[in-house]
């Protein structure tokens, strides 16, 4: 693993941690933000699920994004640089910039759903030839989301979104569902129905927003488990999850079989 400054220039620069496949099989590669509410990042779903992409033959990029006490637009402004990244240095990696995903877990996933859906300008981009990138990823990978914003059908997770905007912000102006657009890329979607952290009703909403556009998605429901689960792993059941990403990537064609 290397570890890089996403701003030269910038004293304390968040840092994105680069995971080359020994065996790769791609040249696409995943932007990965782990969750944690906005308060921390989870390292089984940063690191965790760089070692599974690997592991596959697909490069990773874990996000090391500023949280709490930091406030919107920080987190956001971190998850565009990381892709603008990566793409500005694609020839140095060997990754071909129109294969580049966005991965995340929870509140990381609302991290990556709102990288793929807020269009507007926000302070603190423009600052050098590496925002001259696009930040819109080209694809979207959903882990047990956060994603509406509260309201009165008592799905969404507060706390995260207090943690992101403080709780007097605009937390509609930053719900993903509301977002999606045409140009919103297309999405691989997965929750278990008993989450008893982040509600279920969360990736439905996303993924009805995205039918609603036309946009392609694939979104995978498991009867059980619990919140946080990263891979898995010891779970034959809701593990599945990782092999259906992987056909994912077969089926899109930007992985050997």
């Amino acid at each position: 693993m290397e570890t890089f400054k996403m701003w030269e220039n910038l004293e304390d620069s968040p840092v994105i941690e680069y995971y080359r496949s020994e065996n790769r099989k791609s040249d696409a590669a995943v932007v990965v933000f782990p969750g944690g509410g906005y308060c921390f990042r989870a390292p089984h779903e940063g690191e965790g699920y760089a070692l599974y992409l690997n592991s596959i033959g697909i490069d990773a990029f874990v996000c090391e994004y500023r949280v709490f006490p930091n406030r919107f637009p920080i987190e956001l402004l971190d998850a565009r640089r990381a892709v603008r990244f990566v793409r500005a240095n694609s020839e140095k990696f060997g990754i071909d910039p129109a294969k580049v995903s966005v991965m995340g877990s929870s509140a990381g996933g609302h991290l990556a759903a709102l990288v793929s859906t807020y269009l507007d300008p926000i302070d603190g981009e423009g600052v050098d030839e590496t925002d001259t990138f696009p930040f819109l990823p080209d694809a979207t990978i959903l882990c047990y989301a956060v994603i509406h914003h509260p309201d009165e059908t008592k799905i969404s997770h507060y706390e995260t979104y207090c943690n992101l905007m403080g709780a007097d912000g605009n937390f509609k102006s930053v719900s993903p569902d509301l977002l999606v657009s045409d140009a919103t890329p297309p999405a691989f979607i997965w929750h278990t129905a008993t989450d008893p952290g982040v509600d279920v009703r969360n990736c439905y909403l996303y993924a009805s927003a995205l039918r609603a556009h036309n946009i392609p998605h694939e979104l995978h429901v498991f009867g059980r488990g619990g919140h946080g689960i990263g891979t898995a792993n010891g779970d034959p059941y809701v593990s599945q999850w990782t092999t259906l990403l992987k056909n994912w990537f077969i089926f899109k064609e930007w992985l050997k079989a």
